[in-house]
């Protein structure tokens, strides 16, 4: 069966979450409990309020709203912890979650991404739920690869490959 444009982008949501969720491994396993919830002020977020903000929001948008799981989120406990769990545990907490969210897309009849649902206070399209889901993983993601680039002082190397002088890869 050929892929549709419906089929496609809940596969590139997919391997998005999964290599986001790559990312934020490589920089837990970089950091210390102390850097994890090192913060310079409290309109700061620790890295640890990000990863529980990560998989709140995962939780609450894939797995309960369209998964129909029910939702439990507490947003408000995503930013007040003040490491009270260590990184191993979030880690493994948002693993988890990303892995339901996997199963509930890949199970997930593409023709329903018009249909509308309500995570949190928002009527959208369960396509624009998805993709803001996705974008906003992305966005937290950024924020912890460069909070750990400030915290060790060293280049993550993600991107290493393509300096190299037989890349041949298309840049995604």
């Amino acid at each position: 069966m050929e892929p549709t444009a419906e089929s496609v982008f809940v596969d590139v949501s997919i391997r998005k979450l999964e290599l986001f969720l790559s990312r934020i491994r490589d920089c837990v396993q970089k950091l210390n409990s102390e850097q994890i919830w090192m913060r310079h002020g409290e309109h700061e977020n620790a890295v640890g309020n990000l990863m529980l903000h990560l998989n709140g929001n995962v939780r609450q948008w894939i797995v309960s709203g369209i998964g129909g799981e029910p939702d439990r989120r507490m947003r408000d406990l995503e930013f007040t912890a003040r490491g009270d769990q260590d990184p191993a545990q979030l880690m493994g907490r948002l693993e988890g979650t990303v892995a339901e969210a996997v199963a509930v897309l890949k199970n997930f009849a593409p023709e329903r991404l018009v249909k509308t649902y309500q995570p949190q206070k928002y009527r959208i399209t369960i396509l624009e739920g998805v993709y803001s889901c996705v974008e906003h993983f992305a966005q937290h993601t950024a924020q912890i690869i460069f909070a750990t680039k400030l915290l060790t002082g060293q280049e993550m190397g993600f991107y290493t490959h393509l300096s190299q002088p037989t890349h041949n890869e298309k840049t995604p």
